[in-house]
């Protein structure tokens, strides 16, 4: 079986520097490690949806703007049953081996609100400055599954 899941690169200006946030993925048996906030999209449930409920249960932030949701196409068939959104997303990632095959989209995202001292499964989420992200990174404490997204995000940043 494969897992279907959103991600939320979430966003913001503070003091002149980017940050973005990350969250301790605490898991029964695997290693501790920063990532990105999201996960499964639960059976007929839109993108746009899972994520935001998504990044609410892990960190209790409310996302407010997903980058492309105004230019996606939600259709319902005019002959038959099927019901389809179509977003671009910010970038996509497969497992291609490992414990669990997973593909996966991420998201530009803007988010408010408090954060959850814990979330579902998470905990310590915050706001990390660039350079937080880049050690996190360098001493491996990044997840395996959001660093090559979060490395992508980082060189069109031009650093």
């Amino acid at each position: 079986m494969i897992h279907v899941n959103v991600r939320g690169i979430i966003v913001r200006e503070n003091n002149n520097q980017k940050e973005i946030v990350v969250q301790l993925r605490k898991r029964v048996g695997e290693p501790e490690c920063f990532e990105l906030p999201g996960g499964r999209i639960e059976e007929y449930e839109s993108i746009t949806e899972a994520l935001r409920r998504e990044i609410l249960e892990e960190t209790g932030l409310y996302v407010t703007t997903i980058q492309n949701e105004k230019d996606q196409i939600v259709k319902k068939s005019d002959v038959s049953l099927f019901e389809v959104q179509c977003i671009k997303p910010y970038a996509a990632y497969q497992t291609l081996f490992g414990p669990v095959d997973s593909f996966g989209l991420y998201f530009l995202c803007i988010a408010e609100g408090d954060f959850l001292e814990i979330g579902d499964d998470t905990e310590k989420a915050h706001w990390a400055t660039i350079s937080e992200i880049q050690d996190y990174i360098k001493f491996n404490k990044f997840s395996d599954i959001d660093r090559p997204a979060i490395i992508m995000y980082l060189n069109e940043l031009k650093l």
